[in-house]
């Protein structure tokens, strides 16, 4: 089956980009009739983050949702089965050039990647863009012709190095003190045991603090890059070097970086990962909020 999937997109990587997109609206709607489990996670998380909507408008940011989600899905075929210059032309880079120019530059910085559903092609643009080394930390699949097929996606462009989570932060931190860029994307729910709770959409979320943490030990400067779908393909915006980061204070530190990804997400909430259980690890004495 998994041979199979990955020929069907091999496949697809050659359609137009307009007609791949349709067919993935055609899957979110699928995925939305018939993915219960997670069509409730992402409605538990919406109305945890925008008590102020209605019901009408947290139904149509998650329906909208399962449909971004399934079109970045099958995007993965051309991103990672189509030409370079086709792959090039479809990422399109806004915002700070000063930060993107320090992406470009030789030296070690840390890039802060939130869960968006851009967040693949957002780490491909970042490899067509620099040739300095690239490292990213990636989740083995547990089906090892898909981990296979992922990790060849990922890898194809530029001079990335793979680390995994298992595999704990020695490497990581030794790669930024010797000028890698670090792709961190610390914005899910890792447990209690690696977490702080700070506050995330008036949540009070179990957050890990690697983004200050990293950033300091290996005196690396910070940008965020958030990626979204449009209908050219995918926009990378850089925002602004973080100035006066990382401080002394590490819980300051993560409450800011949950800030500066709340307003983010605020310009296009169907457009972050909310089919993740991100208010899993809960404070003592709390009860899950993921129970019908």
């Amino acid at each position: 089956m998994s041979f199979l999937f990955i020929g069907l997109m091999r496949c697809l990587a050659f359609l137009p980009l307009p007609v791949l997109r349709a067919l993935g609206h055609a899957l979110g709607w699928l995925l939305w009739t018939l993915a219960h489990s997670r069509r409730h996670i992402a409605l538990t998380n919406l109305n945890l983050c925008f008590p102020e909507k209605s019901e009408l408008e947290i139904q149509q940011i998650a329906y909208d949702h399962f449909v971004y989600f399934a079109q970045s899905l099958l995007d993965r075929a051309w991103l990672w089965h189509a030409p370079r210059s086709k792959v090039q032309s479809r990422i399109k880079w806004s915002g700070s050039q000063e930060a993107i120019k320090l992406l470009e530059a030789e030296g070690s910085k840390v890039v802060f990647a939130p869960h968006f559903i851009g967040l693949d092609a957002g780490g491909t643009g970042i490899t067509l863009r620099t040739d300095q080394p690239a490292a990213f930390i990636f989740m083995p699949q547990r089906n090892q012709v898909m981990d296979d097929w992922v990790s060849g996606g990922r890898l194809r462009f530029g001079n990335v190095k793979a680390y995994f989570r298992h595999t704990g932060v020695k490497q990581i931190m030794t790669g930024l003190r010797h000028g890698e860029m670090l792709h961190l994307s610390p914005d899910m729910d890792f447990g209690a045991r690696e977490s702080i709770f700070v506050p995330f959409m008036g949540v009070e979320t179990a957050t890990v603090p690697s983004l200050s943490r990293f950033s300091r030990l290996g005196k690396a400067p910070v940008l965020m890059l958030v990626t979204r779908l449009t209908s050219e393909g995918y926009e990378v915006e850089a925002s602004p070097i973080w100035q006066d980061f990382p401080t002394d204070d590490v819980e300051e530190d993560t409450i800011r970086m949950n800030q500066v990804l709340e307003a983010a997400i605020r310009l296009s909430p169907a457009q972050y990962y909310w089919v993740h259980k991100r208010f899993k690890t809960r404070q003592e004495g709390q009860v899950s909020v993921y129970k019908n």
